[in-house]
């Protein structure tokens, strides 16, 4: 259920694709199970998690039958996983002091990158923390910057984009600071994934201008976390019940390029989680609508045709 873009007269529209972070269903379902509750929903993908729990990393490990079975289950419900969220590197850092975790943080990342390739995955969201447990100081932020390179290198040999999930932590909670680690390894495979609800608390902490920060990352933006927050707040929020502005934010993303949505949410339980997907669909179409109709055509918003 692909929606489209405004495009100049005469010209197609380009579709939007809005997928479904995989931790918005309960844990309990299959990933055959999932696909389908992604489809039945409404969404056009499912974005895949590695997390920092055992469960999840151990998918690194899948061979041959594991990585059959989940493409098969792709083509069975016909919902795609176009995209990773690796945010295993909570647990096991870049930037950690101690080698043998940053050895495991390297591991994590090549599995992940080679995982990617052999599922079909073009993009990887990975997590903008240097260290996340432990203090953030100089040296962490020095061993970031080299095992990043090594990351990007890994990533470039296989065909894979990494891009920065903009994080709640400082130092890494904006486009602007993740554009600095773009620039500064300059490669094509590595690029900027933003978290809405988190630059949106990032720009409410430090008087800025949230679109702005989105702009900054001009030929860098890769795709739209669609997450609500509050002042402080940066998961869980119901949307509608925050205080992030999806439609001028979308409207940025579309005019940048951005034709990947994904939808992050969290299942908390909720006895009628399918109707809980059903409406966070609905809500984030209408916001897509919404903001495809701020875009300029030919100078003018679609209102004005």
């Amino acid at each position: 259920m692909s929606q489209t873009t405004n495009s100049a007269e005469g010209e197609p529209e380009v579709p939007v694709v809005l997928g479904v972070y995989e931790k918005g269903m309960p844990g309990t379902l299959s990933i055959d199970e999932k696909l389908v509750e992604a489809g039945r929903a409404g969404f056009d993908y499912m974005e895949l998690s590695i997390d920092e729990s055992d469960e999840k990393l151990s998918r690194l490990e899948w061979g041959t039958e594991e990585i059959r079975d989940f493409l098969e289950s792709q083509w069975k419900a016909g919902v795609p996983v176009p995209s990773m969220c690796l945010s295993g590197h909570r647990r096991f850092p870049l930037g950690h002091p101690d080698m043998s975790v940053q050895k495991r943080s390297l591991e994590i990342m090549r599995r992940a990158i080679r995982l990617s390739a052999r599922l079909g995955i073009r993009l990887i969201q990975v997590a903008g923390y240097d260290v996340y447990y432990e203090p953030s100081t100089a040296q962490s932020r020095k061993t970031f910057a080299r095992n990043l390179r090594l990351s990007v290198e890994m990533a470039a040999r296989e065909g894979v984009i990494l891009a920065f999930e903009t994080m709640e932590t400082e130092f890494l909670n904006t486009v602007e600071k993740a554009l600095f680690w773009v620039e500064t390894i300059n490669s094509p495979y590595l690029q900027i994934y933003p978290d809405l609800g988190n630059i949106t608390n990032a720009a409410l902490s430090r008087g800025t201008d949230v679109l702005a920060d989105l702009e900054s990352g001009c030929g860098h933006l890769v795709a739209l976390h669609l997450k609500e927050s509050n002042p402080g707040i940066f998961r869980e929020v119901p949307y509608g019940g925050g205080h992030v502005a999806f439609p001028s934010a979308i409207a940025v993303a579309l005019r940048l390029g951005v034709r990947m949505f994904v939808g992050e949410f969290w299942h908390n339980g909720e006895q009628d989680w399918r109707g809980v997907m059903r409406k966070n669909c609905l809500f984030l179409r209408s916001a897509l609508e919404q903001g495809a109709a701020l875009v300029p055509r030919n100078g003018k918003t679609r209102d004005d045709l």
